[in-house]
């Protein structure tokens, strides 16, 4: 069930883009943000974020299905829907072509309009001619874009800014840790992999969609490919959305609402088994994230003691904003079950996690009268909605609602946390299956 306890069929049905997942289209945030607590402001930023809308990154997903097809179609085995799925993925590989895993425009754009609405949303750290940006990019390419064009619209909005941007493999064990051990050998285990195998087998069912694509029951009933075929063709119907060509084409016609649920579904589970925190492997997938946890908490203790607004901006992967969010448990991603036909029901929508460009934002907040027996403040947004921690929430005093907070329709209570009460929670969930040693500094924990 989705959040308003509707089914994610019924989201799918209605519009079939939502069957995504991690290639679904940055969506626009919904409404305002509660207003700042009376006597603070805004003082600092700390983020993570995804780069934005890109092609498919392995050139087999634009290859193989065309192959496929065009073997059959030479036949004479199509059907009218299967040379229309044909002649769709053509077109795909050819807009393609020497791309494979590149930022679009559309990402780009989704960059530019993010920072557009940070400069807009918190002024009092981006429009200040003494704000000084730290941002850090991983080494790839599409990453590299993501943070140039977030950088440039911020530069546009206040152009006294003070920015300090790279992309280095010195950076990569917090930016992106994909060499964490203990996490790979877990990924690879029995228990995951027959986890995932099971559930696959009991509820996934491409026959159907072979004898769409071709006129022979015989051929459609035994081709070798039928589950390569079939994820490919749905990765494309997918990933369309994300470039110029999702306008002229149309893939997701090939699939009836269950069968795109179904896939939907698939990568729901895949994802939970390998990044989210699955019973399965008692919770431990986030941990990979633990470095990164401890680089936010080490680089805000330090910019809050400078005298002017400043942020801390990274830039990088779904598969780093996921576990992201399920290690800090944000708006409840972080629950465990073994019971993988259970996820809807917990609120474990991959969509709503990580699409392209999804983000993760700690906005702090410093008294303006400067006295320090007043705590910091901070706030979280996921993709820029505001978001829960598993923490109680810092009592604000009570006072007359404002115009503007009327207005809005919002209020500050249960938004902002003490930076003390996070700060230790960071540190708790950042020290969990990792040696105090690593926590302390390791690169290589």
């Amino acid at each position: 069930m989705t959040a308003n306890g509707q089914s994610y069929r019924s989201v799918i049905a209605q519009n079939p883009r939502k069957s995504a997942s991690n290639y679904s289209v940055y969506p626009s945030p919904k409404g305002p943000l509660a207003p700042s607590p009376a006597g603070y402001r805004p003082f600092y930023m700390s983020h993570y974020g995804r780069h934005g809308s890109r092609f498919l990154i392995d050139p087999r997903q634009y290859s193989r299905p065309v192959a496929i097809l065009a073997h059959a179609d030479s036949l004479g085995m199509l059907t009218a829907k299967g040379r229309s799925a044909l002649a769709s993925a053509r077109a795909m590989a050819a807009e393609a072509l020497n791309r494979y895993g590149e930022l679009t425009h559309l990402g780009a754009l989704q960059h530019r309009q993010i920072a557009y609405r940070m400069e807009h949303r918190f002024p009092e750290i981006f429009a200040d001619t003494t704000t000084t940006i730290q941002a850090r990019s991983t080494v790839v390419i599409r990453c590299i874009l993501s943070m140039e064009n977030e950088l440039q619209e911020l530069l546009r909005y206040n152009s006294r800014l003070k920015i300090d941007c790279d992309a280095s493999e010195h950076d990569m064990y917090y930016m992106n840790n994909y060499k964490d051990t203990m996490v790979q050998r877990l990924r690879k285990s029995e228990e995951v992999r027959k986890a995932y195998s099971d559930w696959v087998s009991a509820h996934v069912d491409n026959r159907p969609l072979m004898h769409r694509l071709f006129n022979n029951a015989t051929y459609a009933d035994t081709i070798s490919s039928a589950d390569v075929l079939a994820a490919d063709l749905f990765h494309l119907a997918t990933i369309a959305q994300n470039s110029e060509i999702g306008d002229k084409i149309d893939l997701y016609n090939l699939f009836t609402t269950d069968e795109l649920y179904h896939l939907w579904q698939q990568t729901n589970v895949w994802w939970y088994l390998n990044y989210g925190a699955s019973a399965v492997s008692e919770g431990r997938m986030p941990w990979a994230q633990r470095l990164l946890v401890r680089n936010i908490v080490d680089e805000a203790d330090s910019c809050l003691r400078l005298s002017h607004p400043n942020a801390t901006m990274r830039f990088g992967h779904e598969s780093v904003v996921l576990p992201l969010v399920c290690l800090l448990d944000i708006d409840g991603y972080g629950v465990q079950t073994a019971d993988l036909d259970s996820l809807e029901a917990l609120k474990w929508i991959n969509t709503n996690i990580y699409p392209m460009g999804c983000n993760v934002q700690f906005v702090f907040y410093k008294p303006t009268d400067g006295k320090s027996d007043k705590p910091v403040l901070v706030k979280v947004l996921l993709n820029e909605e505001e978001a829960t921690l598993p923490i109680r929430p810092y009592t604000l005093p009570r006072k007359p609602r404002s115009r503007a907070a009327a207005d809005n329709g919002r209020t500050a209570a249960g938004v902002y946390y003490s930076w003390p009460d996070v700060r230790q929670y960071l540190l708790s969930r950042a020290m969990q299956g990792c040696s105090e040693e690593c926590c302390r500094g390791s690169k290589n924990g």
